[in-house]
């Protein structure tokens, strides 16, 4: 039997040893130290008679039993691992071998630990929201409120409450609608701020009217007549490009605001945010023309926009004026006018003759008696912007007509994706206001960037807030915009015909005008150009004159430069633009500059390779040549034909039909008249002889002579200014 004592590595062994040496008798004892088995392990190792068995699982009982031990017993002392390298040939029994252990060094730290804060695992969220989802936020929406809209957890929100600076104890404790808006772009989706007035002092206030129509029918002139002005005529081209607000005190002593918007068709979004921001609508209709395709465009805006119209039938005047014409025509669009029935009220107006226009004011001022208009006075102020320019001398300015409340000098404002604080505020006639009451238009100065068009102007508490609110919205747009760019990279397979060889290429334009809601006009006028050859790619637009910097960026893209209804741009920048070969479109009227533009896309454009007949004739006889040499080829078959239509070439490819049915299709080998060889015959009724590489004609076959040309596309535009590229 052996005797086995199993030794834990933390056990003092030195003393272990000595205590065992004392023990035992010297002579029979042999140890010896083994570095690679541990630190200071000992072994005891015999050679004498076997005794039983002893195992001992820890030190006290060991110490126990080794008193009783006789000499000449085998002792041996094992390390926690067998090794054989050791002369082990035995393990324990029941020995289990542990795993080895990293052993971690203590560092000794003489400085104080960093105290460092506290901070929590990212929650994920649940479920991803969709980006084209939009929720409706309010002032005092509870976090359990805003995790139903949003469909993101509770604790997922309030992670964020906290990141944004708010305190978010409970998911009951109201939030403002600025926390809200954070927290909502922070998860993705988009928000509709609703503006509640319970419980505050409504007072009437002004209407707020938009002139809608066709082009040249006559709004501005009506206006004009009404606040006694000439607008029409400062306007390139006598038509209107510009969304107009203004403030007309009537005969009555009632005051209304007017929105003036453009009847061109590029002009489309412009009538889109009058109609968004009215309280009534008035259809402006010439009397000698009838309703037109801007007019049932109008018509819809303000159908879609919920809001009342009132028509005005212009130029009555006119000797060919017909306004039960017009009435016919507005009833069959859907319009139910009061002469049928409805509840539309219809006014004949001259702006020539000032006829009709005390009729029309009535009409204005009933509807507006009707719809009960009031707005909140006191607390922040809500504001949509209706127009955006850049100016040399006051930076950024924004036109806005209140909503409700009242705009304030020195609030901070967060306009779209811009911030700012108010610097001044100014009337439509340039006098400095302290404040902008419910349906006045103002124009609002102090803006750190230009916002765009149709933004809506939010009251901040603070600069911090309107900063965060200003950078959440950028990023919002430029992720929206990366996710619109990636899509736009899917191409599209051509489905055009195999045979055409054209090519699409690109023409890369720069694109600056007065106002920003001219630049968008004009914008999406050009991106309308595109067609099957050329893709119209506007690489930058912005608001103001050409820049040096303008220049660059066309010449780094190739790119041309179009100016609408801007100042030239100094002599330096434009022979910096010619010395760089960059084409500059400058125009003030916006059918002349589409019209050029559309003439520029087909000179680029690279043509359809098409293939059309340019000769036709017929087999008259077959003559056939034999027995000629080796030196001039074997028989050959000639066609006796007679040209019924165009002209035959020898280099084109024919076409022998027989029936109805191509039966040959290739190159011609000779082309002669009277025995002699030519390259063309041209003229009705002339007689030749064809030698094609097929033997196989018969009397009566039509041969027909094939020619490729290169189609350009054509610019067309139609009499409401729409254009287009056709191939």
């Amino acid at each position: 039997m052996i005797g086995v004592v199993v030794l834990d590595v933390w056990w003092d062994r030195p003393k272990i040893f000595s205590f065992m040496s004392s023990c035992l008798q010297r002579s029979m004892v042999k140890a010896f130290t083994s570095t690679n088995h541990g630190s200071g392990a000992h072994f005891l190792p015999g050679l004498s008679k076997l005794i039983p068995n002893f195992y001992f699982k820890d030190l006290p009982s060991f110490l126990g039993q080794c008193k009783a031990l006789q000499s000449g017993c085998i002792i041996r002392l094992f390390h926690a691992t067998y090794n054989p390298a050791l002369g082990m040939t035995e393990q324990a029994p029941g020995l289990k071998i542990p795993k080895k252990v990293k052993r971690i060094r203590r560092v000794n730290r003489t400085e104080a630990p960093v105290e460092a804060p506290y901070v929590p695992s990212k929650l994920k969220l649940t479920s991803k929201p969709s980006p084209n989802k939009t929720i409706d936020i309010f002032e005092g929406m509870t976090v359990v409120e805003l995790a139903k809209k949003t469909g993101v957890s509770i604790r997922y929100l309030q992670e964020i409450i906290i990141n944004v600076g708010e305190k978010a104890d409970s998911e009951f404790v109201p939030l403002s609608i600025d926390t809200a808006e954070l927290v909502a772009m922070e998860v993705g989706v988009n928000v509709k701020r609703l503006h509640s007035d319970e419980g505050a002092v409504l007072q009437p206030r002004p209407a707020v009217v938009t002139v809608m129509g066709h082009v040249d029918h006559g709004k501005t002139s009506l206006l004009d007549v009404l606040r006694k002005t000439s607008v029409a005529a400062k306007e390139a081209g006598g038509i209107t490009q510009h969304l107009g607000a203004f403030v007309v005190e009537m005969t009555s002593g009632a005051s209304i605001t007017f929105l003036d918007t453009p009847g061109h068709a590029a002009f489309s979004a412009m009538r889109a945010r009058g109609a968004a921001v009215t309280d009534i609508v008035v259809l402006v209709v010439a009397a000698d023309d009838g309703v037109m395709p801007q007019t049932l465009e109008a018509m819809s805006h303000a159908q879609s926009a919920k809001v009342p119209i009132v028509v005005a039938i212009n130029k009555c005047d006119k000797p060919s004026a017909d306004p039960e014409r017009i009435r016919i025509q507005l009833g069959s669009e859907g319009l139910h006018l009061e002469d049928l029935g409805g509840d539309v009220q219809v006014v004949e107006v001259s702006a020539k003759t000032k006829h009709g226009l005390d009729k029309l004011e009535e009409a204005l001022l009933l509807q507006a008696e009707l719809m009960d208009l009031k707005a909140r006075i006191d607390g922040p102020s809500q504001a949509y912007v209706v127009e955006a320019r850049l100016d040399r001398g006051r930076g950024p300015l924004a036109t806005a007509i209140v909503k409700s409340g009242t705009l304030l000098c020195g609030q901070y404002i967060v306009v779209g994706s811009e911030w700012g604080r108010i610097r001044s505020i100014r009337d439509m006639l340039g006098r400095e206001t302290t404040s902008g009451r419910p349906a006045m238009p103002v124009e609002i100065e102090g803006l750190k960037g230009l916002p765009m068009a149709g933004d809506d102007v939010v009251v901040v508490a603070s600069e911090e807030r309107a900063r965060m609110l200003s950078s959440g919205r950028k990023k919002k747009l430029e992720k929206d915009r990366l996710l619109k760019a990636s899509e736009g990279r899917i191409e599209i397979d051509d489905t055009s015909d195999e045979t055409s060889t054209s090519s699409r290429v690109e023409l890369p334009i720069v694109v600056k005008a007065d106002v920003q809601g001219t630049v968008q006009a004009v914008t999406d006028a050009l991106k309308s150009l595109n067609s099957s050859q050329v893709f119209v790619n506007v690489l930058h637009v912005g608001v103001g004159s050409i820049s040096q910097s303008d220049v660059d960026l066309a010449q780094a893209c190739g790119a041309c430069i179009v100016g609408f209804s801007i100042r030239s741009p100094p002599s330096s920048i434009t022979l910096a633009a010619t010395q760089a070969n960059i084409k500059i479109f400058l125009h003030r009227v916006i059918y002349h500059l589409l019209e050029e533009i559309g003439n520029y896309i087909v000179e680029k454009a690279p043509g359809m390779v098409d293939t059309q007949v340019a000769g036709e004739g017929e087999v008259l006889s077959i003559f056939e040549l034999k027995g000629r040499s080796k030196s001039k080829g074997p028989d050959v078959k000639i066609a006796g034909c007679r040209i019924l239509d165009g002209h035959f070439s020898r280099s084109s490819r024919w076409k022998v039909l027989r029936s109805g049915e191509v039966v040959f299709e290739g190159s011609c080998v000779s082309l002669k008249r009277e025995k002699k060889d030519v390259d063309i015959i041209e003229g009705k009724g002339s007689e030749c002889g064809i030698v094609l590489d097929c033997d196989d004609y018969k009397v009566g076959d039509i041969v027909q002579c094939l020619e490729e040309v290169k189609r350009k596309p054509k610019f067309e535009s139609s009499a409401n200014g729409a254009v287009r590229i056709v191939c």
